[in-house]
């Protein structure tokens, strides 16, 4: 991987390990931009959510990021300028990528972050990405099915608070209905599916984080919906979703928003019968975090038989020691980059050690 530019960093050139590679140094010198470098080539943005501008250097016009993807015997290339005022420039194998959703299959990152708390405690916005990011990677329909759904919805909420006055505006309204729909119903079904695969994975990986605990349980809820919902039977999710528009039309109206559709839906976990968001300890809701984590990158490698690049921010300084513990027996194999500004635990054993210090990598003694 190369870059130039990019965060604080003048120049990279990094040939990663196959394995474990551990990235050292104290706080600010720039080890997550060296994952966020990586993420960026998998996802065309930051994992941490902040805008393309603030990854380009001070006084740079551009960052560029350059990296050959390997899986197997394929080598792809991958090039991006990331620019501060105008619309990023992206290459795969020096074709000219226009929607993020043609990188399908390039690369696959599996996140494992200190906030990663706010899954568990923040509100649904927080699991609603959770399980979109896991079926981007599944599949490019279903980032299809959110862009188009998130484009209907913008355009829905500016014709309500515009105000529905006259025919005109109805009927543009009962289109923009259809076209939610449409785009709704297939990220719905997506969203079932995934959470039926990932309930009994994130159960065993909570026990597996903590040994004798209380079970876990998923559900997902959709207030629009007077039935539980299933994946299998897409007529019941497309009637759910027109007769409740149907009904809150008026209220949407009144309102200027959207109240009905997937960008309103909840992902709830209960840990021994009890709500996790808001009835769990701290510690309980850290370990549901983990296996939140450890489940999706599990689903990911099943489905895809590609086990997605781990990376590990600084993940272990939020834990105890019995969690560390865990964690490290529960790590799947495969290539990480696990960034550290302490020790590392006992159990952890990387083919590279690399010091980051004021915007440079050099490399350390295994």
């Amino acid at each position: 991987m190369w870059c130039t530019d990019f965060r604080s960093f003048t120049d990279i050139d990094l040939a990663l390990a196959p394995g474990l590679t551990v990235l050292r140094g104290d706080n600010g010198q720039g080890k997550t931009s060296v994952l966020e470098a990586v993420g960026w080539v998998a996802r065309a943005r930051s994992f941490r959510g902040v805008s393309d501008a603030l990854l380009v250097r001070s006084g740079a016009e551009q960052a560029i990021v350059r990296a050959e993807v390997v899986t197997g015997a394929r080598t792809q290339l991958f090039e991006a300028e990331i620019r501060v005022a105008g619309r990023n420039r992206i290459l795969c194998n020096k074709q000219s990528v226009s929607r993020t959703r043609d990188l399908y299959g390039l690369l696959r990152v599996s996140v494992f972050a200190p906030d990663d708390l706010a899954l568990v405690k923040d509100g649904p916005s927080e699991r609603r990405a959770y399980l979109d990011e896991i079926l981007v990677m599944l599949g490019a329909r279903y980032d299809a099915a959110r862009n188009d759904y998130e484009r209907v919805l913008k355009q829905r909420n500016a014709l309500l608070r515009g105000g529905v006055r006259d025919d005109d505006a109805r009927t543009t309204l009962d289109v923009f209905d259809d076209q939610l729909v449409h785009a709704a119903t297939e990220l719905v079904r997506g969203r079932l599916r995934l959470v039926e695969r990932l309930a009994p994975v994130i159960a065993e990986s909570y026990e597996e984080l903590a040994t004798g605990a209380r079970p876990v349980t998923a559900q997902y809820e959709a207030e629009w919906s007077d039935a539980p919902l299933n994946d299998d039977d897409a007529a019941t999710i497309e009637g759910s979703l027109r007769d409740a528009l149907e009904r809150r039309r008026p209220a949407e109206i009144e309102r200027g928003i959207t109240l009905v559709g997937p960008h309103r839906d909840e992902l709830r976990f209960e840990i021994g019968g009890l709500e996790a968001r808001t009835q769990a300890s701290q510690g309980e809701q850290r370990t549901l975090a983990l296996a939140l984590r450890l489940a999706g990158h599990q689903v990911v490698t099943d489905v895809t038989e590609t086990a997605p690049v781990l990376l590990l921010d600084d993940v272990f300084s939020e834990l105890d020691g019995a969690r560390a513990a865990a964690l490290v027996r529960n790590l799947p194999a495969g290539q990480t980059l696990l960034t550290t500004a302490g020790a590392l635990p006992e159990g952890i054993h990387p083919e590279h050690r690399l010091l980051v210090d004021g915007g440079r990598i050099t490399e350390e003694s295994v």
